[in-house]
């Protein structure tokens, strides 16, 4: 690693932590690739729809100790 990166890594770890969560996240999308305003809108509805379908009882959820247990048995294999 780079001393500058070092140095800045070093600054960035003296911060309060929710700074911290707000310099991390404007390095992550920094480098996300654009999206276009399209799929958003997709991804939009499809949030939407599918909070509409659990507020409705028609889907149930499920904790999320379960779903990380199963994703873990899944990546074992």
């Amino acid at each position: 690693m780079s001393s500058t990166v070092d140095a800045i890594a070093a600054d960035a770890g003296r911060l309060p932590v929710d700074q911290r969560l707000t310099l991390a996240h404007r390095i992550l999308t920094s480098v996300e690739p654009l999206v276009s305003p399209e799929i958003e809108n997709a991804w939009d509805g499809e949030v939407r729809r599918r909070i509409a379908d659990f507020d409705a009882g028609e889907v149930a959820g499920l904790p999320a100790a379960d779903v990380f247990s199963e994703l873990e048995r899944r990546l074992r294999r």
